[in-house]
Formats: structure tokens, sequence, C-alpha cells
């Protein structure tokens, strides 16, 4: 199975469709998505809410025929939540450093507003049998210049009480010298097939977003 992430910032063409068909994932783990954004021969399910007038906190798109796909309530307001036959899936964007007003949840600072959206979905999400990820506006190694130390801890410590694995942690952002913000994990009964790897998303030497795309293959049957 291939998982993907990318973070489309609130656009969508055929360049986009076009280069998420390319990467073939089975599984696509998508935030700041605009409602219109089609990808064929795929099940789209949204956040609830929005981050901005007809843009979507978060979606997940699964491949047609992958499994029985059921939608779950959104365990808050910034993920989506969805299970393909027994492996439940996750789409999440977490708090950020300038988030403020915007962000749709309890805390003051990014660490407390990430402690208590990861509890949310603590509650949600099966141990041992997600694939969570999304934009996370953290790195889990290495300098940390979006998120903060404190939520950097809920996150790992959410990880773990998930029996999850984030494979993206040392995989470099596209700034050199830092580690990418945009994670999968999946469960540490499914090792990747290969190590995951950063997709270049541009076309014509044009980037189509401020973030590159996350690609991993894991072993799930």
């Amino acid at each position: 199975m291939r998982i993907g992430t990318w973070n489309v910032a609130g656009r969508w063409s055929s360049a986009h469709a076009r280069l998420v068909a390319d990467v073939g994932a089975d599984v696509w783990l998508l935030t700041e998505v605009p409602r219109h954004a089609e990808l064929t021969g795929s099940v789209v399910a949204f956040t609830g809410a929005d981050m901005a007038p007809e843009r979507a906190w978060a979606a997940v798109a699964v491949r047609a025929g992958l499994g029985n796909v059921d939608r779950h309530a959104d365990p808050h307001p910034a993920s989506v939540h969805v299970s393909v036959d027994d492996l439940h899936v996750c789409s999440s964007v977490l708090p950020w450093r300038s988030a403020g007003a915007a962000w749709p949840g309890d805390g003051h600072d990014v660490g407390s507003r990430t402690e208590a959206a990861v509890g949310q979905l603590l509650r949600a999400l099966p141990a041992g049998r997600t694939v969570w990820g999304g934009d996370w506006n953290h790195a889990l190694e290495g300098p940390e210049t979006a998120g903060s130390a404190a939520g950097r801890t809920a996150i790992r410590t959410a990880l773990e009480q998930l029996d999850l694995r984030a494979v993206t942690a040392d995989v470099p952002h596209r700034f050199d010298g830092l580690k990418g913000i945009d994670h999968i994990a999946v469960p540490t009964s499914a090792p990747p097939a290969e190590p995951a790897r950063r997709v270049e998303m541009a076309t014509d030497g044009r980037h189509l977003s401020d973030h590159d795309a996350y690609v991993t293959d894991i072993d799930w049957s």
C-alpha cells in the first residue's frame, strides 16, 4: 500500500491532479484542500470544517476498490478520519506558531494547542490499526522552526500510545538543514517496504505548493 501526504496550500488544478496521479498512492493524506479538488478514481472525504472559505483543513483520498471505505466523525475540526476495511486513516493539520485565533481548538500556545488536539485524536483512533499523517507543523528531529518543543513531545507521546512510527521523521525538508513537517505514521507492525521519501511537486520548474509531498510504501493485509 502506497501512502502519500501533501499540503496543497489551498490550490488545485489539472497540474495538481496529474502530479498526484503520477505518485500512484493508494491513500492520500491531504491538507489545506480546496473543496473542488477531484482525484479521479478515488473516494475523497473532507473535514467538515473549513480553514478558509471552501478550503477544508484536511482530506483523505482512497483509491476506489482498495477496500470498504467508512467515514467517521471528525475527531478534531482540523482532522478527518475514515476506515478502509480494518485500517483507520486520519489526516490532520496540527497547530503552528502563528495560528492564533485561526486555530479551531483549545490551548493558549502551540504546545498546549497541540497537546489538546492530539488528545482528541487519541480518543478516536485505534492503537496499532491507524495510519495518521498530514501537516503536523512540527519537525520530529533537528531544529524546530514552525512548532515547539512541547508540541513535538505531545506528538511523540501520541505516536507511542497509538503504536505508530513516523516514517518521515528523518526525511529532509525542501530547505537544507531542516527535517520535514509533513508526516506519515504507520503501525509498528507494518514496517515500510522501502524508506519514506520526499517528492518534489513541481511542473515546468514551478512548485505547486510551498510544501513537497512525502510518500511511503507499507505491507498491510
